[in-house]
């Protein structure tokens, strides 16, 4: 069996993580826009009512040494990072960027089914969590630079529904 890039246990480590309630603001999600700096995210982030979902991504990655994309805060901007990966070489820990009312959203493949991929993502539900989102919305499959792609699409089940807002 394949063993997992050091990103993804990061990621996987965040499952849960939430947004404060209200107009309150989670020190950790505030934390990780800290630790990367506005250079890094394009922007002065100080309100996780602000979609993080490229905070999220960017903070894993950066854990294992590896530099995100400029502007990572916006999630469309990951589409040009890195390298493409055809959909037959998905391996779990690559970046999947998707389109969706208002803007993007972007997140860590773990797997798929017929339909939909499932997502390991920071702003689904206000959380890190895994939802699965229609493989139609997806416009790109991106691997690190100079990382070897581990392991192979992961078939799972449907067992959620599709996600339609990631926001």
């Amino acid at each position: 069996m394949a063993r997992e890039p050091a990103w993804l246990k990061a990621a996987k480590s965040k499952l849960g993580t939430r947004e404060a309630d209200g107009s309150a603001n989670s020190a950790t999600i505030l934390g990780w826009a800290k630790r990367l700096g506005t250079k890094v995210l394009g922007m002065v982030y100080n309100a996780d009512s602000v979609p993080w979902c490229g905070v999220f991504v960017a903070y894993c990655l950066q854990e294992d040494g590896i530099a995100p994309v400029a502007i990572a805060v916006r999630a469309t901007s990951w589409a040009t990072w890195g390298q493409a990966l055809r959909p037959e070489r998905l391996a779990p820990g690559a970046v999947l960027v998707f389109e969706r009312p208002g803007g993007g959203h972007v997140g860590f493949y773990v797997g798929e089914d017929d339909a939909a991929y499932h997502v390991l993502g920071g702003n689904q539900g206000d959380a890190v969590t895994i939802a699965r989102v229609a493989k139609d919305r997806c416009i790109a499959r991106r691997w690190p630079d100079g990382r070897p792609v581990i392991g192979k699409p992961v078939q799972m089940a449907a067992r959620k529904p599709i996600s339609t807002d990631e926001a």
